[in-house]
């Protein structure tokens, strides 16, 4: 358990503000008063609140409001014991059965409907609170029995907890004669996980002492009963080994963002979390398939695996693995979310067309020898395809500095040399680009065209991509002057007090625009991706169907690079 607490304190601690310690006395603060949080998080199976400590909250408080000890609250937040609660600290606390009396004392009216309602209309609130929290806990008794394979961690009692079963049931499904369990060994779990009709309550609402008109209370009701978004979130964080994933536990962190966000503009929202490090055959599948979407998980192998769990009915996105393109062929329901290296070829092709003039010449320069299935192959193929006309040159990066003069040769001097290098090999690429860089300085107008990959490789002078005004087709960029980029680093950093990488950017994108997207339209609003492109932080979100398949992005980000060391984005 130690272990996995410390993947927790990574994702989730937002230390800000005055510390509050363990040794501080109660009676010197006035208690800042507790809200359950409706934010949950599920680890290794186990279900946690994830609360955000206000100023004056105790940690004696915060176990009182959740009906926990404060030792198991230290339990998962071993942080506590060093720098104690402060203010904004997020800390997960697991949720317990809470006595339906006690519940109801505690549950509040949302803020903004008890404002504006009357008294009367207030009861109906907290009658829907009531109704929501019941329809969350999820009461349909289910016979199917599930396989779970004993870790050297888990004890019986862990496991009843995360099953949400007995540990009596769990001995009597596998004809245990006491607790003891031992590593690896398979455990058969009667799933008990419940689900009533649950029906609206009847409220009478006394006409006389109210000011909600009789013809607009059916949409008030609307409103209060309006279904939430149950997201689910699947990545191998590795929260169970010595390391976690840093750049997955950065893609988390942007989903978190984006959450909190749409929580705050009213989207009632359930986000959960699996780690599939372990496997996927950890999550139970019901849980899965009462998702109104689910983001990951990472590789083209285990997005195949949770699509044939779910079957055709939920919406799969496919964050981060541009491979998985092909995928949407066989599969319906699957959404790729990067846009492939072939969008970016044929991006660079619509791209000349649109920019060559009389007098303009197209040149693909790709290397001698090299294998027949690279990526020249290729954009060759796809250039072809957008009749575009062009002349070909190819050499070996061996054949000496006499190249320079050969490619001069195809070149012309009355109008704009439009160039491809139709390779991803690093140094060919870097010696073409170095050849076009003196060639400019011989007075001849060059412009180079590129996919996203050009710019990664180091061995390239940044100096040479201004000097050619390199035109770059991407999947991604982040324009840092954008006032919404600058909102979005600014939360980012008060929340978790870093610098957000690309995954941070990609989590937050992915996020906001799909249960955005799934709140607008409900049921079917997959129906609805052709219709909503979007231009995010990061990503430009232009999905198309894939002929019967599912759907997959084209959308682009061009970016040139000009001669006085600015980049611009071109819309």
């Amino acid at each position: 358990m130690e272990r996995r607490i410390l993947i927790l304190r990574i994702a989730m601690t937002m230390a800000l503000g005055t510390c509050m310690f363990l040794g501080a006395s109660a009676q010197e603060y006035v208690a800042t008063p507790v809200t359950i949080s409706k934010d949950k998080v599920k680890i290794d199976g186990k279900v946690f609140y994830s609360h955000i400590v206000m100023e004056r909250q105790t940690l004696y408080s915060i176990s009182k409001a959740y009906y926990v000890s404060t030792d198991e609250i230290i339990r998962y937040n071993p942080s506590i014991k060093e720098n104690g609660l402060r203010k904004n600290d997020i800390i997960i606390i697991p949720v317990v059965d809470i006595p339906a009396a006690e519940a109801q004392q505690i549950e509040e009216v949302p803020q903004q409907v008890a404002e504006e309602t009357q008294p009367q209309t207030q009861a109906l609130v907290q009658t829907q609170t009531l109704v929501q929290t019941h329809r969350e806990e999820d009461t349909e008794k289910r016979s199917e029995v599930l396989k779970h394979t004993v870790k050297w961690y888990e004890d019986l009692g862990l496991i009843a907890t995360k099953y949400g079963v007995t540990e009596e049931a769990i001995m009597k499904a596998n004809g245990l004669k006491d607790h003891k369990i031992r590593n690896r060994q398979v455990l058969s779990i009667p799933a008990q996980v419940v689900h009533a009709e649950i029906t609206e309550p009847e409220v009478e609402v006394a006409a006389a002492d109210t000011d909600v008109e009789e013809d607009n209370i059916s949409d008030f009701l609307a409103n209060l009963w309006k279904t939430p978004v149950n997201a689910t979130l699947i990545l191998p964080f590795k929260a169970t080994g010595t390391t976690s994933s840093r750049n997955h536990m950065d893609f988390y962190s942007g989903v978190l963002l984006a959450a909190k966000e749409m929580k705050d503009n009213g989207i009632n929202l359930h986000l959960n979390v699996y780690d599939i490090a372990p496997g996927i055959s950890e999550i139970p599948s019901y849980y899965l398939k009462r998702s109104d979407l689910i983001i990951g998980p990472a590789s083209y192998e285990d997005i195949a695996k949770v699509i044939d769990i779910v079957g055709s009915n939920c919406p799969v996105i496919s964050p981060l693995d541009q491979k998985a393109e092909k995928l949407t062929a066989q599969y319906d329901n699957l959404i790729q979310a990067p846009s492939s290296q072939y969008a970016q070829y044929a991006d660079i092709a619509k791209w000349i067309k649109e920019d060559r003039q009389a007098g303009d010449k197209v040149i693909v320069i790709s290397e001698k020898g090299a294998k027949a299935n690279d990526a020249g192959r290729d954009f060759r193929a796809i250039i072809d395809s957008n009749a575009v006309h062009y002349t070909p040159f190819a050499y070996s990066i061996l054949e000496g500095r006499e190249i320079q003069k050969r490619i001069e040769g195809v070149m012309t001097a009355d109008g704009v040399n439009r160039v491809v290098i139709a390779s991803e090999n690093e140094a060919f690429v870097n010696d073409a680009v170095r050849n076009l860089n003196l060639i400019v300085h011989n007075k001849f107008q060059i412009v180079l065209y590129a996919p996203a990959k050009i710019r990664s490789f180091d061995t390239i002078e940044v100096d040479n991509f201004h000097n050619t005004s390199l035109h770059a087709s991407l999947t991604y960029n982040i324009d840092y002057e954008d006032s919404n980029v600058k909102d979005f680093i600014r939360k980012y950093r008060a929340m978790f007090h870093s610098e957000p990488t690309q995954y941070a950017y990609q989590g937050y994108d992915i996020a906001k625009y799909f249960i955005g997207l799934a709140s607008k339209y409900q049921k079917g609003w997959t129906s609805h991706l052709e219709k909503e492109d979007a231009q995010m932080l990061q990503n430009c979100f232009q999905f198309r169907s894939n002929g019967d398949g599912g759907y997959i992005n084209k959308g682009i980000r061009r970016i040139i690079y000009g001669k006085d060391y600015q980049i611009e984005e071109v819309l």
